[in-house]
C-alpha cells in the first residue's frame, strides 16, 4: 500500500488509525514534511471561508493553505476546504469543469453523503488523478439529520427544521470520507511544479 501524507490534521484525527497515512498535526507542523508522496491537506480555513471577517487566525494561518496548494501541485492529491472558500480565487484553483494551469479541478461533495452528520458542502481540489480515474463516490439523496450553525443564521433562514450539530462533531472528517480521500491520493500520480 503506498504511502499517504496527510497534511494539517487534527491532534485526534481519523487518520491516525488508518493503515497507510504518514499524518502530520499541529505538533508535528505539516510545514516540515519534506514531500516525496501523494497527500490528502486539511489546512485551516476559518481565515478563507464564509465567516473569515469574524475569525481570529493565527498570522500563519491563510499561508499554510497556500503552501497545501503548492506541495498538491508538485506531488498530486487533493485538498479539502468549504464550498465558500475564498483559496479557489486567491490560489487560481481549477473550478468545477475547467482546469487550473497544473492539471487540478475541482469536485464538489457533501460530507453526509460519507457520514458526516451534517450536509457540510465541501470543494476538493485535485491534481494528478482525472475525472475518469477517481473511486466511485457515495451518494445519499435526502437531507442531513443536523445542520452547521452558520447555515442556520443565513439570509431569510426564520426557521430550524433540523438541530444543528454539536461543535465537538463539526470538523471531524467521517471515516469513509477519509478513506475514500486517501484512495483519491493514492490514485494521483505525481507531478512535477
Amino acid at each position: 500500500m503506498q504511502t499517504v501524507a496527510i497534511l494539517f490534521a487534527r491532534k485526534d484525527s481519523v487518520y491516525k488509525t488508518l493503515p497507510g497515512c504518514d499524518v502530520w498535526d499541529i505538533e508535528r507542523d505539516a510545514r516540515n514534511w519534506q514531500g516525496g508522496s501523494p497527500l490528502v491537506a486539511h489546512p485551516p480555513c476559518r481565515a478563507w471561508g464564509r465567516l473569515a471577517h469574524m475569525a481570529k487566525p493565527r498570522p500563519d494561518e491563510k499561508d499554510l493553505a497556500r503552501f497545501a496548494v503548492a506541495m498538491i501541485r508538485q506531488y498530486g492529491g487533493v485538498l479539502e476546504h468549504p464550498s465558500a472558500s475564498r483559496l479557489w480565487q486567491d490560489q487560481q484553483l481549477g473550478t468545477i469543469g475547467a482546469p487550473d494551469a497544473f492539471g487540478g479541478w475541482t469536485l464538489p461533495i457533501h460530507q453526509h453523503w460519507f457520514g458526516h452528520l451534517a450536509e457540510k458542502s465541501t470543494l476538493l481540489y485535485i491534481v494528478g488523478c482525472s475525472p475518469a480515474d477517481m473511486p466511485a463516490i457515495p451518494m445519499k439523496l435526502g437531507k442531513a439529520e443536523y445542520v452547521v450553525a452558520s447555515s442556520l443564521h443565513r439570509k431569510g433562514s426564520t426557521r430550524r427544521t433540523r438541530p444543528e450539530i454539536p461543535d465537538s462533531a463539526r470538523e471531524h472528517t467521517p471515516i469513509e470520507l477519509a478513506k475514500w480521500l486517501c484512495e483519491v491520493a493514492r490514485r494521483c500520480s505525481t507531478v512535477e511544479a
